[in-house]
C-alpha cells in the first residue's frame, strides 16, 4: 500500500542538550535531599542554594529540545479543492464486523483442553483439526472435507497438529512425545521423531 506520509518521520530530540548527570542525580540523589530536609538548619539550607545556583540545578526540565519539530509538508497545494486535499480521511475504510458467523462447523469430538493445540489454519486456505485421535482437513475454497489419518489409541490422542510453511506438510503431536510428519498432498506418513517436547 501507498502511504502518502513517507517522507515524513517522527520528531527525535537533540541528544547533545540533554543533561544526564543531571536527570540521575534528581532521580538518586534529589530524592534522598526531600527525605532527609526534616533536619532544619538555615546555614545547611544556604549552602544547598548556592550549591544549586552554581550548577545550575534550579531548573525544573530535565529533557530539552534543541530544535522545534519539522512544520508538516503541504502534499497539496492550498489552491486545489480535490477529495485529495485531506489524504488522513480516505486512507483507511471502515471496516465491517458482522455480527453473525459466516459459518458453523460441527466439531463433536474437540477436546476441551486450554493446552492443546487441535487445529491450524495453513497458508494454502486448508483448516487441519483433529476430532478425538483422527485428524481432518477442511477446504474453505470449497467446502470440503477429507480424513488424514486415524491415531490409535497406543500412541493417542493427538495433543497438537501445524502446518509448514510451504502448506503442504504437516506436523502431528502425540501424548508419547512423538510428532509425526504427514505429506497432505499424497496423505502418507514421510517419518516418525520420538523424545520431542
Amino acid at each position: 500500500m501507498f502511504s502518502l506520509y513517507w517522507q515524513l518521520d517522527r520528531f527525535i530530540p537533540n541528544r547533545s542538550v540533554m543533561d544526564y548527570d543531571y536527570a540521575h542525580y534528581m532521580l538518586t540523589e534529589g530524592r534522598k535531599i526531600k527525605e532527609n530536609q526534616i533536619v532544619f538548619s538555615p546555614t545547611r539550607d544556604a549552602y544547598r542554594m548556592q550549591l544549586a545556583e552554581a550548577l545550575n540545578m534550579n531548573r525544573t526540565r530535565i529533557l530539552a529540545f534543541k530544535n522545534k519539530p519539522p512544520t508538516p509538508v503541504e502534499l497539496f497545494p492550498s489552491g486545489h479543492t480535490t477529495s485529495f486535499a485531506h489524504p488522513e480521511k480516505h486512507l483507511k475504510p471502515r471496516r465491517h464486523i458482522p455480527q453473525s458467523p459466516e459459518r458453523t462447523l460441527d466439531a463433536l469430538d474437540l477436546m476441551d483442553d486450554f493446552y492443546l493445540n487441535l487445529l491450524d489454519w495453513g497458508s494454502s486456505n486448508v483448516l487441519v483439526i483433529t476430532l478425538g485421535n483422527t485428524v481432518y482437513f477442511w477446504d474453505a475454497s470449497d467446502s470440503s472435507t477429507s480424513k488424514l489419518v486415524t491415531i490409535d489409541d497406543d500412541n493417542g490422542p493427538v495433543t497438537s497438529v501445524s502446518w509448514a510453511l510451504d502448506g503442504r506438510h504437516i506436523a502431528i503431536g502425540l501424548n508419547k512425545s512423538e510428532v509425526q510428519l504427514q505429506d497432505s498432498a499424497s496423505n502418507r506418513q514421510l517419518r516418525t521423531l520420538r523424545g520431542c517436547h
